[in-house]
């Protein structure tokens, strides 16, 4: 059976049409969305929300006009729950940084029951090339009523290989001990390849099943988890197809 596509709400938009180009490009198969798509999603039209949802496998979301504006967070909300209840593995948010209103969005996500990543990101650069701030580069004036401070900008293509990195699946899958030891033969010598097999064939039996909470005795905080770390590496772009 072929893969699910992933979802693209905002298809066209700046980051969502680089997001859908890597991934094709990595032969992922995609749903990219718009008001004028053959499966169209409106932002406005609600009714148009749930057949954008159905058999994909994640979705990345960008809300129009604006996380900000009124009424942003219902729709996240919505969106959320129509993706949890179509199974959706993960849900990549593109969010504002230091706007109470993306903050409440980001929530509405979070709470909603939904694996999801937020990615927050600044101004766009494209925005001088590609927004609204491009007719004032031509006119050899960008005038706008902002004080003297310093405002961080970002590429849209470095938002776009974060979300990839966010949203690619990786899928487990069990295999016997001769085919493991066969792949990793071209790699590893045969001590590291016999330690490791005992690793995965006796120690992994069960016996350590139990959380144990020696971080937290010891430093007096939780430990790590492993979700965080996932995306906070994913960010990075190391893990990049």
């Amino acid at each position: 059976m072929s893969e699910l596509p992933i979802l693209i709400i905002g298809g066209a938009g700046k980051t969502g049409a680089r997001v859908n180009a890597l991934l094709r490009a990595s032969g992922v198969p995609t749903r990219p969305v718009s008001r004028s798509t053959s499966v169209p999603f409106d932002w406005t039209r609600s009714e148009t929300w749930p057949a954008a949802f159905a058999g994909v496998s994640m979705a990345y979301v960008t809300y129009q006009p604006d996380l900000a504006v009124e009424g942003a967070s219902d729709a996240i909300a919505e969106v959320s729950r129509l993706a949890r209840e179509n199974g959706l593995k993960r849900v990549v948010l593109l969010s504002g940084r230091g706007e109470p209103g993306a903050q409440r969005a980001e929530a509405a996500l979070q709470q909603s029951g939904v694996p999801w990543t937020i990615v927050r990101a600044s101004w766009f650069d494209q925005n001088f090339s590609e927004g609204y701030l491009l007719d004032g580069v031509l006119a050899g004036e960008i005038a706008l009523p902002a004080g003297a401070v310093p405002e961080p900008f970002i590429d849209a293509d470095d938002i776009a290989e974060v979300v990839v990195a966010a949203g690619r699946p990786v899928h487990y899958r069990q295999i016997g001990s001769e085919e493991f030891a066969d792949g990793m033969r071209p790699h590893v010598p045969e001590e590291y390849i016999a330690l490791l097999l005992e690793l995965f064939t006796v120690v992994l039996d069960g016996r350590n099943s139990d959380v144990a909470h020696g971080v937290e005795q010891a430093l007096g905080r939780p430990a790590r988890d492993f979700a965080d770390y996932a995306r906070r590496i994913a960010a990075t772009g190391v893990w990049r197809a």
